[in-house]
């Protein structure tokens, strides 16, 4: 971990080295402030060329060192800039790979920046709870402005080369050598005056609505964000570049950094980074891993149904360069879906190059469309895309088993139906596995593995690495209905439509969830998806529920509570925005604007009164406890169940496919957070008085935990039993 020179005539060239992405470690740090000396007293040196070894320029700070070291050392990369800037030699930064937060701002501490041309720079401090540290909140504005510095600042968004250089950030891209082009550069600056390229120095271009600019983004991002601070407090810091000399700005920076540090959200936004990490590395407690098998290759993969969830995994898959024939059943069918699909490609196409993406614009594999079953016969591995119905999907897997080749991976994307009954209808269920996508497929990057009983450790395997192929974040779960996204969603949703029989509306239960972080409360989003998604699967369960009686308080259904709030509004035909009426109304069919139905109000009212349900109103508070509380709770009954190997496995899918904000770490963190005894304490209480809600009842997992002192989430893995599902 070292900054290493070495003479290239006049030019000394500076490589950071610290594999394997050139973190700016306290060594690095220090070593690049001995070099500089170093260099700056050296008469026969004439100019400065700053890179990055193995083709990295730098990823920035080592967020694994955050809870280790002690904060000062974040401020000393600040010294390392100040000195860039400072020297009496011109310095030119040759940008390879990345330069992310700590790397970024090392180059704006450079005189001239240079970039290869598939290069990405970013600031991504804020998705990580924080503000990027060293400078970069005042420099950046200096260099591009102040609208295009708190876009890039407040989202944390990847900006390649090209469009590095149109605003500005980069004096030259190359498609060659970037050191050498950096050595030839610093050749030709050499003499040139440096006050101008030092951006301590540069004057800031301020619009004449800067103050409108800067609340007009806090409200944007507070609707972006929803409840997340960072995003608010990097406004604040570009605004101090503007009101505060440049000395000034920085200490207020770094007084802004340190009090998000601090901070709970940090600490979850963090976790959640190594928790995305974490689950790639799924072992089983027998000590099984899917990483100890080898993966297949997939050069062919077939689609069968091109709906909304198999036209996105077939455009992912083409993506990825993967060959891809789509099956669907009637003529029709295939024309609308192959128009759609085709649609996404060049959409997708066109959007990169806009944003100046141009040569890492997707290379899409070609798609086959076709009737013919029998075209499936050497695919690599088939998803099956249709309907949630078992009867369906087994007798698609029939004809598979019967055609594919004996090496055939059979995938099936279901959302809660059993794996282990599907693989049963073939002659390999070691080589059948669930592959539940989140729609849109294409965009959404979470894919829950569903291994079955029977799945291979290579099955496994090759479908972990699909997914990286994809670029898609893989959780292995075990099976059982509804899997571990969807059977946590339950209690979740069951408790919010509970609320509204004793009296809250569908705006009231979805602000306070909204209010919490989510993009969408449990009616709108209900909305969105359709209620019928949910109402075929209770029927296809036998789960609907029967019809009140006048004077029953609460619908029964095997001794537990059952609204039929959900079945009635279905039986209705308000299915969600599809047909303009759901929990909510809109303009139109179709349409996206939610706005409160009078007659859902009066509706709710009148099945109150018919049958004697007492209005029972409670805290906003507590309408978070109501919803929040029983989901959790079924977190730790699936890691009691061995559904999930642990509590980032459930935190990843949550915070991935079903809105949970990043910045709460996930409902098993937040649990943390809060404190398990109070979570359990309130899951008492309110399970005393509803001893007809299952999903109140406290697992036995929760309370071993409280038992043992609460201990760290970390530290939850060991009071795991073995997994039931699995023979891994």
């Amino acid at each position: 971990m070292s900054a290493l020179k070495r003479m290239l005539g006049p030019v000394a060239v500076i490589t950071i080295s610290n594999p394997p992405v050139n973190a700016l470690s306290p060594a690095v740090q220090e070593s690049l402030l001995k070099v500089l000396k170093e260099i700056n007293l050296d008469p026969t040196v004439k100019a400065i060329v700053l890179g990055g070894e193995n083709g990295k320029f730098s990823a920035g700070a080592d967020i694994r060192t955050f809870q280790t070291r002690e904060v000062r050392s974040a401020a000393s990369l600040e010294d390392v800039n100040s000195a860039l800037e400072k020297s009496t030699k011109p310095i030119v930064a040759a940008i390879e790979g990345v330069a992310l937060g700590g790397g970024l701002e090392l180059a704006l501490g450079c005189h001239y920046r240079l970039a290869h041309v598939k290069a990405q720079v970013a600031l991504p401090e804020v998705l990580l709870g924080l503000l990027p540290g060293a400078g970069g909140t005042q420099r950046l504005p200096r260099l591009i402005g102040i609208p295009a510095a708190l876009e890039i600042i407040t989202t944390g968004q990847y900006v390649s080369a090209p469009a590095a250089l149109k605003l500005g950030l980069l004096d030259s891209v190359v498609e060659d050598n970037v050191v050498q082009a950096a050595v030839d550069l610093a050749h030709n600056v050499i003499g040139q005056p440096l006050e101008p390229r030092r951006l301590c120095m540069r004057p800031l271009p301020c619009p004449p609505n800067v103050e409108k600019l800067f609340d007009e983004a806090k409200v944007k991002l507070k609707k972006q964000f929803r409840g997340a601070k960072s995003h608010q407090v990097c406004v604040d810091a570009v605004r101090a570049a503007v009101e505060l000399p440049f000395a000034e700005g920085i200490l207020k920076e770094r007084e802004l950094f340190l009090t998000l540090f601090s901070s709970d959200q940090a600490k979850a936004r963090q976790y959640a980074f190594f928790a995305e990490r974490s689950v790639a590395r799924w072992t089983a407690p027998s000590g099984a891993n899917w990483k100890s098998a080898s993966p297949r290759p997939i050069r062919t993969a077939a689609v069968i149904g091109l709906g909304t969830m198999g036209r996105g995994i077939a455009v992912s898959l083409a993506r990825a360069g993967i060959q891809v024939i789509a099956l669907e059943q009637d003529k029709k069918q295939l024309e609308m879906g192959s128009k759609a699909v085709m649609s996404i490609m060049e959409r997708e196409t066109q959007k990169k190059q806009q944003l100046g993406h141009a040569l890492n614009a997707p290379h899409f594999g070609f798609v086959k469309f076709t009737l013919d079953f029998n075209e499936l016969g050497n695919a690599d591995l088939v998803i099956e895309a249709v309907y949630e119905n078992m009867a369906l999907k087994k007798e698609i897997f029939q004809r598979l088993s019967k055609m594919c080749k004996p090496e055939t991976f059979l995938c099936t994307n279901t959302s809660g139906l059993n794996i282990d009954e599907i693989a049963s209808v073939t002659d390999r269920p070691h080589l059948v596995i669930g592959t539940h996508f989140f729609s849109p497929a294409n965009i959404m990057r979470l894919l829950e593995v569903v291994r079955g009983y029977h799945s291979s450790p290579t099955t496994i395997s090759t479908v972990m690495n699909l997914s990286k192929v994809l670029g898609k974040i893989a959780v292995v779960v075990g099976n059982c209905p509804l899997f571990v996204g969807n059977r946590l969603m339950g209690p979740y949703v069951e408790q919010a439509v509970f609320l509204l029989e004793d009296g809250y509306t569908p705006n009231e239960v979805d602000q306070v969830l909204e209010e919490f972080g989510f993009a969408m409360g449990p009616f709108r989003m209900s909305d969105l998806a359709g209620l019928d998604v949910g109402w075929r699967s209770r029927m296809e369960r036998g789960l609907t529920g029967p019809k009140l009686s006048p004077g029953v308080p609460a619908c029964q259904r095997e001794g537990k509570r059952y609204s039929p709030l959900p079945d009635i509004l279905c039986e209705k035909g308000r299915l969600g925005q599809k047909t303009g009426q759901g929990w909510y109304q809109y303009e139109r069919a179709g349409g996206r604007t939610a706005v409160a139905d009078p007659w859902l109000q009066s509706f709710l009212e009148d099945y109150r009164k018919a049958h004697k349900i007492r209005q029972n109103v409670v805290r906003h508070d507590e309408i978070l406890e109501w919803c929040l509380y029983p989901l959790i709770n079924e977190g730790f009954k699936v890691l009691e169940d061995g559904i999930a190997s642990g509590p980032e496995d459930i935190d990843v899918i949550y915070t991935h496919g079903y809105g949970w904000p990043k910045h709460m770490g996930g409902p098993m963190f937040y649990a943390s957070m809060v404190g398990l005894p109070r979570v359990l304490t309130t899951l008492e209480t309110y399970y005393e008085s509803n001893r007809d809600v299952p999903s109140l009842k406290p697992s036995a997992l929760l309370k071993k935990l409280v038992t043992q002192g609460s201990p760290p989430l970390k530290e939850w893995r060991s009071q795991l039993g073995h997994h039931q599902s699995s023979k891994l």
